[in-house]
């Protein structure tokens, strides 16, 4: 089945994403290179396939590249919910064992007040700033090839539920260790369900962290259609 690259080399210059409020767009040709400089940089981190990462980020044109570079280097990724407080992502990171946390300059009041919560935590990223515990995602990235990484290997989302009955949960799916977009189940059973075609638009107003947007946006990308994104939400 057709994959990211293969969508990136045929139509590069058809956008993947478009911020529904700024109008700022991502083609597939970028994201392909985002992702490839994200996964080169885990690797650089020394995070490895089966490894964790968590991102706290509100909805933003650099969030797909998280998940598209954490997915083809093997990783569970957990989106965490942007109107979420520093205890309460500090509670999910160490939870799920990140060893990488990314934020953005946006949510910088709660996101710098986290890894102190985290001694488990290695990295830390901001994309559009920097603070104190945090080095800036931008520079990270740039210094990072846009090939993609030799050992590619499907990865996944973890995502964790509101905690309304106690605290967050998720379930931990075992890594199947297929060849990255060899066959992604889960995304091609969305795109069946809800008719996704390459001609089509598919409008996304929901935060990202939410498993439904998160997943119906990846399995759009992976058909190869057009998302359009509402700006920031958190």
């Amino acid at each position: 089945m057709p994959t990211l690259p293969d969508f990136a080399e045929r139509t590069p210059d058809k956008p993947a994403l478009i911020m529904a409020g700024s109008g700022e767009t991502v083609t597939y040709a970028d994201l392909e290179a985002r992702s490839n400089r994200f996964a080169h940089l885990l690797r650089t981190l020394g995070i490895r396939a089966g490894d964790h990462i968590a991102f706290f980020v509100e909805n933003h044109p650099r969030f797909f590249e998280l998940c598209w570079g954490a997915k083809r280097a093997g990783l569970y990724y957990t989106a965490i919910s942007s109107y979420l407080t520093a205890g309460e992502v500090a509670y999910i990171v160490n939870d799920c064992g990140a060893r990488l946390f990314v934020s953005t300059d946006y949510k910088r009041d709660a996101a710098i007040a986290v890894p102190p919560l985290c001694p488990k935590l290695e990295h830390c990223l901001m994309i559009g700033g920097a603070a104190a515990g945090f080095a800036s995602y931008e520079d990270a990235v740039a210094a990072q090839p846009e090939s993609r990484i030799a050992d590619e290997v499907e990865g996944t989302d973890m995502l964790y539920s509101s905690g309304t009955t106690g605290r967050p949960k998720a379930v931990k799916r075992p890594l199947q260790g297929m060849a990255f977009g060899e066959h992604d189940g889960a995304l091609a059973m969305l795109a069946d369900a809800v008719g996704l075609h390459r001609d089509m638009v598919y409008l996304s107003p929901a935060p990202l962290y939410h498993a439904a947007p998160l997943r119906y946006n990846m399995a759009s990308v992976a058909g190869n259609v057009k998302s359009c994104v509402s700006g920031r939400r958190g």
